[in-house]
């Protein structure tokens, strides 16, 4: 199932990058919602907030230990984990391998998406945000409350072990 999301994602990702590059010009912007949302065509030879400009060797190497990394977890632990965070690192990853393959092919990402009060982004990008965003929720709500759990639970079946150990 997190595969197929990983997939769907990077697909949706290249084809929106294809239809941007292949209908609009370099730097041109058109707006959709004048003022608030456009669609502006630009390269980025950097990372996020256009770090890293012209690093693209660095940053191709980085997203490939992150991207492998997070790809044997998720292999390993699909059938064992919470389903938030293995969505969250599914949408981290598929974002990644979006713009890793426009970084590998071109030696830049194509970012479109323009809000006007933040930097010119992608549908990878997103990805990589709500995958975040999913990350930090499972690790200060979801996942202190399942090791609550497991240890109330530990409690009850030792205390219950010590008990059946006494009666014999």
């Amino acid at each position: 199932m997190f595969f197929i999301i990983i997939a769907v994602i990077v697909a949706l990702d290249q084809l929106v990058k294809y239809l941007i590059q292949a209908n609009f010009e370099l730097n041109r912007s058109i707006p959709l919602i004048d003022g608030i949302l456009h669609i502006t065509y630009i390269h980025n030879s950097g990372a996020a907030f256009s770090l890293f400009q012209n690093k693209t060797i660095f940053l191709i190497t980085m997203q490939l230990i992150v991207i492998t990394v997070v790809l044997i977890y998720l292999i390993k632990k699909h059938k064992k984990d919470h389903w938030c965070l293995l969505l969250s690192l599914s949408l981290i990853v598929a974002g990644g391998i979006g713009n890793l393959i426009d970084r590998a092919m071109n030696g830049y990402v194509v970012d479109f998406l323009d809000i006007r009060i933040w930097p010119i982004f992608n549908v990878a990008d997103i990805s990589v945000c709500v995958g975040c965003g999913l990350l930090v929720l499972y690790m200060f709500l979801i996942e202190p409350k399942l090791s609550r759990e497991k240890q109330q639970n530990l409690i009850l079946d030792g205390g219950s072990k010590e008990i059946d150990s006494s009666e014999e």
